[in-house]
């Protein structure tokens, strides 16, 4: 599964860069989005920790064209995520790990963690009425994590985010956004450990047409 989503990661970075060439690709929209998200919601809903993120996501919006009354979009988001996260039940981490006592100290110790990010996001977007859309997106991207957790090793990690929301163009230009997503976070075993961290929350952002 790993390599899967390795490969259309890649593709679809070489696709980004190769189109991007062309002029019809040329950058439509810059923006920027908060999303706010927790691990213990009506979805998952695990016990043994607390997981919570801010997400602060700087957009480029690209125009792919249009297929009968459906638009698509490629945003480039590279993003900044503060974390939040204790480890509840110490018995998570097993008596036959090395330093296991060590180990449980330092987990269910309250921490701030603090991940780096560059995601892709694909748009489809429905037009509802005049000025509304109704959007779903796709990412997937590369990051880093600052600190390592019973759940998620330090350094390398994946990013993989579904949304469902509403753009509504305030003026000509500007364009409000306001939405839900779910969101994964995990390095796909190339470290250990490797259980990773599933979120549900809410997003709003603003963009700006600067053609």
């Amino acid at each position: 599964m790993k390599y899967v989503l390795i490969v259309l990661f890649f593709s679809s970075f070489l696709s980004f860069a190769q189109v991007s060439q062309k002029k019809i690709f040329n950058i439509q929209r810059i923006g920027f989005l908060h999303n706010n998200a927790v691990s213990n919601n009506f979805i998952f809903n695990d016990k043994d920790f607390t997981y919570a993120t801010n997400t602060f996501k700087m957009q480029a919006f690209y125009n792919l064209g249009t297929w009968k009354s459906l638009g698509f979009e490629l945003i480039a988001q590279p993003q900044y995520q503060v974390l939040k996260h204790q480890l509840i039940n110490e018995q998570f981490v097993l008596p036959s790990e090395v330093n296991y006592q060590e180990k449980r100290k330092e987990f269910t110790s309250p921490k701030t963690m603090h991940l780096y990010a560059f995601e892709l996001g694909f748009v489809i977007k429905k037009a509802l009425v005049k000025k509304l859309d109704f959007l779903v997106t796709i990412g997937l991207g590369l990051a880093a994590i600052d600190t390592r957790s019973e759940r998620l090793a330090k350094g390398f990690t994946f990013i993989e985010n579904g949304s469902l929301g509403f753009s509504y163009k305030i003026t000509n230009k500007t364009l409000l956004y306001i939405g839900s997503n779910i969101g994964h976070v995990s390095n796909l075993d190339f470290q250990m450990t490797n259980a990773g961290f599933s979120v549900i929350g809410f997003e709003a952002g603003i963009s700006s047409v600067i053609k």
